[in-house]
């Protein structure tokens, strides 16, 4: 009965299918090459609930605030610390390559690299224009919104519809009652999707081990361990600081989202996991208004796993095909990749689009030069989403604690016992029934 209460728990059971995809992959690597569609299918399976939750919750979230003048100051504080984590990670990738030198010793010639490699993503380069970008955020159609999957547009209707509802008051009440109780619905729906979640990890896995294996790693494994000590040190020390300033326990943070944090290493995607750390948070004490702005807004502008990335991945590529950067072309690169961090957002392989992006503008490097990397970026984009993740939960707390809207009784008490969802939980987060 033990051993059955343990296997019912979701982050055991997504272990058990990375175990599996892992051997499948070695053993039988044709096999576990044609098992992707197991992990896109799930990652697309919960795509599609993304937006709809979005909309839901942060409508929610800004009719429950008792003064929405907090929402401006919310956002902008929420984006500011964005920002400066997104620096610091960039730092961190740069300090990383630096002591590493991953790439020297290479000496490529870019004249000799494929660069077909490099052109089958610039169809997917985001705009470079800042005014595109923001005219972009501006959804076309109110369902095409929807239609479309994207965050950002989706964000600025359910802000909009947001005010109207708190404006609106009483004669609003009902439509308000439709959208939390589609809210609820949607959660459950999520939680019938979760229960697949092991299936898409052992596909995931299965897949990365069949089609790329340890033999394609071969020199590059350098690159690949400069990459995840970059991103442990910008977890432990970088977050464990604003953790520290922000009066809580990285480590209790860790362990409360365990769950979470196995789904995104297995599936590398940080998306199937947002229902639920939207949830969560909300549950550990973060105010609702709050916790609805600032996660979705942070997976589009609080990517700092592809920020370490870009920086490494850069100067690997330099380095690689001896090109010597001058400090004044690092820090003109360090400030494009704040731009390229967060215009790839959205797009599929985000991290390899930005980082096309981040060498199609500087032309000091060769944009062919990705040709290098591209055996092996599937290596890192675990790393790069669970980081983004980490940091995202960090952020939402870290906000809600500064702007006077974090529960700290409940927080502490519910870090120090660990998730223990009630019975009407279970059924929303596809957790097993309490064993008797």
């Amino acid at each position: 009965m033990k051993i059955k209460s343990i296997l019912g728990h979701l982050y055991v059971q997504v272990l058990i299918g990375v175990t599996l995809g892992v051997l499948v992959g070695a053993l039988w690597p044709d096999l576990g090459s044609s098992l992707k569609p197991l992990g896109d299918g799930f990652v697309k399976l919960v795509k599609f609930m993304i937006a709809p939750i979005v909309f839901c919750t942060i409508v929610s979230g800004i009719t429950s605030l008792t003064d929405t003048k907090k929402v401006g100051p919310t956002l902008a504080r929420s984006l500011g610390l964005f920002y400066a984590l997104t620096a610091l990670a960039l730092a961190i990738g740069l300090a990383s390559v630096m002591l590493f030198q991953p790439g020297a010793g290479m000496h490529i010639n870019p004249a000799h690299l494929d660069t077909s490699v490099a052109s089958k993503y610039t169809s997917q380069l985001p705009s470079s224009n800042p005014v595109d970008f923001l005219l972009g955020i501006i959804p076309t159609t109110f369902v095409g919104a929807f239609a479309d999957g994207e965050v950002l547009p989706v964000l600025v209707i359910a802000l909009l519809c947001g005010f109207a509802f708190s404006k609106l008051g009483a004669p609003g009440q009902l439509a308000l009652n439709v959208v939390n109780s589609f809210n609820r619905l949607l959660f459950v729906v999520f939680g019938y999707l979760m229960k697949v979640a092991p299936i898409g990890a052992f596909g995931a896995m299965a897949f990365t081990v069949g089609k790329y294996g340890a033999h394609s790693i071969g020199n590059l494994g350098m690159l690949i361990l400069a990459f995840y000590a970059a991103c442990i040190v910008f977890v432990v020390v970088g977050l464990g600081i604003l953790a520290k300033i922000a009066g809580f326990s990285l480590w209790r943070i860790l362990r409360y989202f365990r769950d979470e944090f196995l789904i995104v290493l297995a599936t590398s995607s940080s998306e199937p996991v947002l229902p639920r750390l939207l949830f969560k948070l909300e549950r550990i004490g973060c105010d609702r208004g709050v916790v609805g702005l600032v996660v979705p807004t942070g997976y589009s502008f609080n990517l700092t796993g592809t920020a370490v990335y870009l920086t490494l991945a850069s100067m690997f590529i330099a380095q690689a095909c001896d090109i010597q950067l001058s400090w004044d072309q690092i820090l003109l690169m360090l400030g494009m990749m704040l731009l390229t961090s967060k215009g790839a957002a959205g797009v599929s392989g985000s991290g390899f689009v930005a980082l096309v992006a981040t060498l199609t503008v500087m032309p000091t490097l060769p944009v062919a030069g990705v040709a290098l990397i591209v055996g092996i970026d599937r290596f890192m984009s675990e790393a790069r989403a669970l980081t983004s993740t980490v940091c995202n939960i960090v952020s939402c707390v870290a906000v809600a604690k500064w702007q006077g809207e974090l529960d700290t009784e409940t927080f502490h008490a519910e870090l120090k016992a660990g998730f223990v969802p009630t019975e009407a939980e279970r059924v929303q987060l596809a957790e097993p029934a309490l064993a008797h």
